[in-house]
């Protein structure tokens, strides 16, 4: 027997339940995989609310990143055998492949090696994070040293995936906040500045750090009228991408009668794990940043599978400085 995480209706981590189900064999292009950690997801949370883009179809699991071992592999897969140590890319939709679970069965193309240096927990936390990360700062934005690059909601995963990320290619960080409790670790994490929105004027502040320049790209998961803020600290030409919508309130357009020319667009990573060309460039992109240690996942904390719940309660709490991994037992019962 297996143990998957599946839910029969919309609501709050209550609905989440741990459940003894059969293992099944993996399907034409699909590999089934021994999972030991996973990573948690804000789009997990939305998928389960049923605000997401993909709605559920129940009985539904959840999850889109993890890391463990393949245990067994389907016809037409090729490059992937029993034994191997992989992890997980975001690169399918949650109605039909899900990552909660002891044993879970996912697309062969959504699978990547394991790094040999990285244990399971921070397997689980890099995917979806650097990926993310990634599409804008390198390929679109084509931010350059020297570039100012504003990063909202820094303290996430995706955000600290972007500190990092511009630390890598030689730009400035400069992360945003609500409250001043998150300062410093920001700071720690490697953001060049932190302004914390709820005491300082942000244009303002660009302005002063950027020498009235501006940043080449404003990188924000919120949404909402807030991107018109945003966009006064954008620099003529720059980019403002949205790629969440945390704040659920229309997005107004920023327009030239406001602001300097600016791009403005939304961005999901499915850009890329869903093209095998665009995710090659990405993976070998980040497992270089992984080698050399300028990338290194971020864990605020771990639960256990059984806890499933609560580690949604914790993510919903928004006090999480990282990423947040569930870690799975196996036992007889189970292995």
């Amino acid at each position: 027997m297996a143990q998957l995480v599946q839910f029969d209706q919309l609501g709050g981590p209550e609905v989440l339940t741990v459940r003894d189900v059969e293992v099944v064999a993996p399907g034409a292009g699909e590999v089934r995989i021994r999972v030991d950690a996973i990573g948690l997801n804000r789009a997990e949370i939305m998928y389960r609310s049923g605000v997401y883009f993909d709605q559920p179809v129940f009985p539904s699991t959840a999850g889109y990143e993890a890391a463990g071992v393949i245990d067994a592999v389907g016809q037409g897969v090729d490059g992937l055998a029993t034994g191997d140590p992989v992890a997980v890319v975001p690169a399918f939709l949650q109605s039909r492949y899900g990552t909660y679970g002891t044993h879970v069965i996912v697309p062969a193309s959504a699978v990547v090696p394991r790094p040999a240096h990285l244990d399971p927990t921070r397997a689980a936390a890099v995917w979806m994070a650097y990926i993310t990360a990634y599409g804008p700062l390198i390929e679109s934005g084509k931010v350059r040293p020297g570039d100012h690059v504003l990063i909202t909601a820094a303290s996430s995963s995706v955000g600290l995936a972007a500190i990092q990320l511009a630390n890598h290619i030689g730009a400035i960080p400069i992360a945003t906040t609500r409250g001043a409790d998150k300062k410093q670790r920001l700071l720690d994490a490697g953001a060049a500045h932190v302004i914390v929105t709820a005491d300082e004027d942000l244009p303002a502040r660009v302005g002063e750090i950027t020498g009235g320049e501006g940043v080449r790209l404003a990188f924000d998961p919120i949404a909402g009228p807030g991107v018109e803020t945003l966009a006064q600290g954008i620099a003529a030409g720059g980019f403002l991408v949205v790629y969440g919508a945390l704040d659920q309130r229309l997005t107004p357009l920023p327009n030239a009668q406001s602001y300097p020319a600016l791009n403005s667009s939304t961005y999901t990573l499915f850009e890329i794990t869903m093209n095998p060309e665009r995710l090659r460039r990405a993976v070998a992109f980040v497992n270089a940043g992984l080698a050399s240690g300028s990338l290194t996942p971020v864990i605020d904390r771990t639960f256990d599978l059984t806890e499933i719940a609560e580690a949604h309660r914790y993510m919903e709490a928004n006090g999480q400085v990282g990423k947040i991994v569930v870690t799975v037992t196996h036992d007889d019962a189970t292995a």
